[in-house]
């Protein structure tokens, strides 16, 4: 009779699962989340603009402020500045004070603009350009600038030759010049000069116009309180300055009348109100440039933001 053979399976057989494959990492899918976070991360597409306004505009604010600075310097200088003989007769000593008081005010209009240009940019730059434009205005005429000035502008040349013309004013003034002895200060310290020495000396405006006559005149040089008259010049057919005649060696005459000394008063006051005139153009320039420049930032920031 045959074997019969029976396979009997364990319980652990039993138990044990059939394995299966490991199944394949799909590739991972970034979530709506990580989306977001990125999206945060990256800079707004203007932001970098903004940032170069804000950086310029800091800069022309710094620019602006450091331009007003020489304002105070000005102030300080027309304050300590020394008055030209007899100029207390046209006044000017005092348009001289209300200049630089005009400064003060001017400088604080400037450090006022800059605190306002973020809140108010409008105001604040029509707040500042309208006092430069009348800044740069004076200053034009004090420089002489013939296209602009008017002998309404005190210290301006068309004023100051308005004042000599007035006989009355001229009379003041002579008066002035001949108390102050500037050409018996002349006399005292060229006595002994020859006639090159003389002629080589430098003198101030009034004393050439005033204490001497004309080079034109061609009269010969005795001493430095005496020039005796050319007859041949004199007898001469050509164009003659009218100084030549109303020359005299009287001390008290002179040719304190002459127009040579009035030209001669007018340059001397010129050369100081030509400078602080060159001063007022230049710095209102320099500060509307800025100003105008810093407008435009503040304007470019605003819009950007």
């Amino acid at each position: 009779m045959a074997e019969t053979v029976v396979v009997t399976t364990t319980a652990e057989e039993k138990s044990t699962p059939p394995v299966a494959a490991p199944p394949t990492e799909a590739p991972p899918q970034p979530t709506k989340m990580a989306d977001k976070t990125a999206a945060s991360e990256a800079p707004p597409p203007g932001s970098k603009a903004l940032l170069k306004a804000k950086t310029i505009s800091g800069l022309l604010t710094m620019l602006s402020f450091i331009l007003s600075l020489p304002i105070l310097a000005a102030v300080i200088w027309l304050l300590y500045m020394r008055d030209s003989d007899c100029e207390a007769l046209l006044r000017l000593p005092q348009l001289q004070f209300e200049i630089g008081i005009a400064l003060i005010f001017m400088f604080i209009i400037c450090i006022a603009a800059l605190f306002l240009r973020q809140r108010f940019p409008m105001p604040g730059f029509l707040l500042v350009m309208v006092p430069l434009l009348v800044m740069l205005v004076v200053g034009l005429a004090l420089v002489g600038a013939y296209n602009m000035e008017s002998r309404r502008i005190p210290a301006s040349p068309k004023w100051l030759r308005a004042k000599i013309v007035d006989d009355l004013n001229w009379n003041r003034i002579k008066s002035c010049i001949y108390e102050t002895r500037t050409c018996d200060d002349l006399f005292s310290r060229s006595s002994a000069y020859q006639s090159y020495d003389f002629t080589i000396s430098k003198l101030t405006s009034i004393e050439a116009g005033c204490c001497k006559p004309p080079s034109t005149c061609q009269m010969e040089f005795v001493n430095a309180t005496f020039w005796r008259k050319n007859d041949a010049a004199m007898n001469d057919s050509g164009p003659r300055d009218s100084d030549c005649d109303i020359w005299t060696n009287d001390r008290t005459i002179l040719c304190y009348n002459c127009q040579a000394c009035k030209e001669g008063f007018v340059k001397t006051l010129r050369g100081k109100w030509r400078k602080l005139g060159l001063f007022l153009v230049l710095m209102a320039l320099l500060l509307i440039v800025s100003h105008l420049l810093l407008f435009t930032a503040t304007m470019l920031e605003h819009f950007g933001s």
